[in-house]
């Protein structure tokens, strides 16, 4: 049986079919998202429950680099803080209280 298959028919029947899926659109669009959105908190679940090699942990640590201030920078804060006592006053201020606005 062979059967004569055209562009037409074939345009025909996707638009049909078109029609008959269109109402539920939106429902599988929500399902789709809702797939992703379950996959990403996974994935995430997964990856923040990983157990921490610690031999890395202290390699990476190693490899960090240090901070490093300058002496004469150091010295020229320090003569600061001791000759102004408005300065004295901020540092201490900061010191004890960093996150003071």
């Amino acid at each position: 049986m062979k059967q004569d298959i055209d562009l037409t028919s074939i345009i025909r029947g996707l638009g049909k079919a078109l029609q008959q899926v269109r109402p539920y659109v939106g429902l599988a669009f929500f399902v789709m998202l809702s797939l992703m959105y379950g996959f990403v908190l996974l994935q995430l679940n997964t990856l923040s429950s990983a157990p921490v090699d610690e031999t890395k942990v202290t390699l990476q640590a190693s490899t960090s680099p240090t901070l490093n201030v300058d002496p004469k920078a150091a010295a020229q804060l320090q003569s600061l803080k001791d000759n102004s006592s408005n300065v004295e006053a901020l540092f201490e201020q900061n010191r004890t209280d960093p996150f003071h606005e």
